[in-house]
């Protein structure tokens, strides 16, 4: 599968606002967002003087901007929203719990990784043990119930250590559970619309892709 290998700062210059891509380094002054708050490339200052945007185009931004949050490729995130569709209740807010229970994500809530980049690499590379059994696959849907821990033989791994005693750390969200000696966690119940703090316009994405 296709991944993207540029800077992921030119992924937030476009979408207007801090993705979090790089983890800690994007509490610094010296983020480009913040030096150069417009698009990349040659006609980006023409592009962020430009008032006014047609229904499409904030639709189609919206949606780049959460998949790129999250780290998905185009097909991951289109089978996650009909999957979302498929399910009873509100589509947009099925589609980011869909996305917040997935298992690079969590590994990124509790604080084990600094970014979701880094936390996809801790599961693919097997570091990661969900009720007792080794899961690398990222995409995981974790559940109500589930133990989420840093296999025995990872736990001093630098990476784990130093994202755990960032500064900059986010809090951790009400849904979860952190053991942090232990490198133990525990998902207390599935997350909400309510859970998810970031600025999200779901509602555009699923006129999007209804169209």
């Amino acid at each position: 599968m296709a991944r993207y290998t540029g800077s992921v700062c030119k992924l937030c210059r476009r979408e207007g606002q801090k993705l979090f891509l790089k983890g800690q380094k994007c509490y610094t002054e010296k983020c480009p967002v913040e030096r150069r708050a417009y698009p990349p490339g040659q006609h980006g200052p023409a592009q962020a003087r430009r008032r006014k945007q047609s229904d499409y185009a904030l639709q189609l931004r919206e949606k780049q901007k959460v998949k790129r949050m999250y780290g998905l490729q185009e097909v991951q995130f289109r089978n996650l929203f009909r999957k979302a569709a498929q399910r009873g209740g509100v589509t947009g807010e099925n589609l980011l719990v869909g996305l917040e229970k997935r298992l690079d994500n969590v590994v990124f809530r509790l604080g084990f990784a600094s970014s979701r980049n880094q936390a996809r690499q801790l599961v693919r590379h097997r570091h990661v043990e969900v009720n007792g059994h080794l899961v690398d696959v990222p995409s995981y849907q974790v559940r109500a119930g589930d133990d989420i821990a840093i296999r025995t033989t990872s736990r001093e791994l630098d990476l784990v250590e130093s994202s755990l005693t960032a500064r900059t750390r986010p809090k951790l969200t009400e849904w979860l559970t952190l053991d942090e000696k232990n490198r133990v966690a525990r998902v207390v119940r599935v997350p909400t619309r309510d859970d998810i703090s970031m600025e999200i316009q779901e509602q555009l994405i699923v006129e999007l892709y209804s169209k």
